[in-house]
């Protein structure tokens, strides 16, 4: 798995209840799937938002982390805190 700081131009909520969940965009354009579930957060690559187009490539998990708590639900600050990612100056969140 690769670690690095990416900034997120854009992030949209897709479920904030169990799992937490968010598309996020970086500022180069590439597409990011964000899910926290069982105390485990991780960070996806993929194409886009279309779950239909993602593939079983291992190269796509950017971070995994279990945090131990078997919780379902994680505030986005917290998120991107433990996933090193970080918002851009003037990002859209949603």
């Amino acid at each position: 798995m690769v670690h690095m700081t990416k900034r997120l131009a854009k992030v949209v909520q897709t479920c904030s209840g169990y799992p937490s969940q968010w598309d996020a965009w970086t500022t180069d354009g590439q597409y990011l799937y964000l899910r926290y579930r069982h105390g485990v957060g991780s960070v996806e690559r993929q194409p886009d938002q279309d779950v239909d187009s993602w593939g079983a490539n291992p190269a796509s998990m950017l971070r995994e982390w279990n945090d131990g708590t078997d919780k379902g639900v994680i505030s986005l600050e917290d998120f991107l805190t433990a996933a090193g990612l970080e918002l851009a100056a003037g990002a859209d969140v949603s």
